[in-house]
């Protein structure tokens, strides 16, 4: 007999780090996955918004505690892991979210101001997917998600221009087959999604630049909204996606097709 649709979503008693997690799609994706059971860790490098989700949240009844740090550092990572373990007793789900960007020509851009990105946005997620993974290779299970982008994907002419962004983006896809392939037959599975423009502290900033073009040419003309992004998350989390390892799911209103 096959399992009801509302176990295979179900997360409770698992253990998430949403990275990245207290504001944006990072806490959109963090709601979904306490919605749908799951205790969380949230990290984020400034405590001031960390501290007002972790509020929040705790005042809606989820299971969550926060933890400030930057993923670009291995201490940092490790003692999230760290952590979030001893407080919930295993390391099930990574949501790797946090990501920086720098618009600047490429025959502009500095040394430091392309590492900063690639630091955080391909090294980070490597190590807080190399911390959890070695904790999930214990317990034979685990989902890890890595948030790219259509970046990673396609570009265009008319900007905006971040190469260390794009470049990070698509390395994060390639990483995340490789890190698929390791590690799926000891039980961990890794997928990436590729969101579309959604408002978020980082898009914002280049959304005037394509709102129109969007609503003239996606197939669906607009941009994304608010808690579009949930439900993907919570499906590669959940047992629903028990078969699925190494894709990348593009939520972009159809803007690449």
């Amino acid at each position: 007999m096959s399992t009801q649709v509302q176990e295979l979503f179900d997360l409770s008693g698992r253990t998430a780090i949403v990275t990245g997690g207290s504001r944006g799609i990072g806490k959109e994706m963090a709601e979904g996955l306490a919605e749908a059971g799951a205790n969380l860790m949230l990290c984020a490098r400034r405590s001031e918004w960390l501290d007002e989700t972790v509020a929040e949240f705790t005042g809606r009844g989820f299971s969550v505690t926060g933890k400030a740090g930057d993923v670009s550092k291995p201490d940092d990572v490790q003692a999230v892991v760290d952590e979030a373990v001893e407080k919930f007793g295993a390391m099930d789900i990574l949501i790797n979210n946090a990501g920086v960007s720098w618009g600047s020509m490429p025959e502009e851009m500095t040394l430091d101001q392309w590492q900063k990105v690639i630091d955080v946005n391909l090294t980070g997620c490597f190590l807080m997917a190399q911390a959890a993974g070695r904790e999930m290779l214990k317990q034979q299970r685990g989902s890890i998600i890595n948030i790219a982008s259509i970046a990673g994907l396609t570009s265009s002419a008319n900007g905006p221009f971040y190469a260390g962004y794009v470049a990070s983006k698509a390395g994060l896809i390639g990483l995340t087959r490789e890190l698929a392939a390791s590690w799926g037959r000891k039980g961990v599975r890794v997928n990436a999604i590729a969101p579309g423009f959604f408002h978020s502290r980082l898009a914002d900033r280049v959304i005037d630049i394509y709102e129109t073009s969007i609503q003239e040419n996606n197939v669906i003309p607009r941009i994304g909204k608010e808690g579009e992004l949930k439900g993907v998350a919570v499906f590669l989390a959940s047992d629903a996606s028990s078969y699925i390892t190494g894709q990348t799911i593009v939520v972009d209103g159809g803007m690449t097709v």
